[in-house]
């Protein structure tokens, strides 16, 4: 039987919250990662505009550096985007739990297929995310590798 009251539609509600608690967490989530892009793409724009000017040495490490930042650049990227799509699972989440509320229909499935794709892609994104942060302390080495006096571990 379908939803026909406000009263019926209360538990849907209650239900839903979650999923929209979780977007507004991915939400954050994904701030901090697109900004944390943006911080690799200015670093990589600037060891550009060194490596016109670098000698032979400074030039090799500044192109070590340059590839470790495009391949974060991808991680962060590819991270970003399994944020996006758990965020559009719980969002689907949302409208299907509404949907077969007012249909009364059982879906049972569709619903925690939803929830899982959801959970499966956060915990990819986050993955990622950690992979790209161990992977900017080995540019991290690289950048330091010059500046390191004799002797330093």
């Amino acid at each position: 039987m379908p939803v026909s009251s406000v009263e019926e539609l209360i538990p849907v509600l209650q239900t839903a919250i979650g999923p929209v608690i979780l977007i507004s967490g991915i939400g954050l989530l994904l701030l901090t990662m697109t900004n944390r892009l943006g911080r690799v793409i200015d670093r990589a724009r600037g060891l550009s505009a060194e490596l016109l000017t670098a000698d032979d040495a400074a030039r090799a490490r500044i192109e070590r550096q340059l590839d470790i930042l495009w391949s974060r650049a991808r991680m962060i990227r590819l991270s970003i985007s399994l944020a996006a799509i758990s965020a559009l699972c719980a969002a689907l989440l949302v409208i299907v739990l509404f949907g077969t509320a007012l249909v009364s229909a059982g879906s049972t499935w569709l619903v925690a297929g939803l929830f899982a794709a959801c959970m499966a892609s956060l915990i990819a994104s986050l993955l990622v995310f950690l992979h790209d942060i161990n992977k900017s302390l080995a540019a991290l080495r690289l950048e330091l590798e010059g500046a390191r006096p004799p002797g330093w571990r």
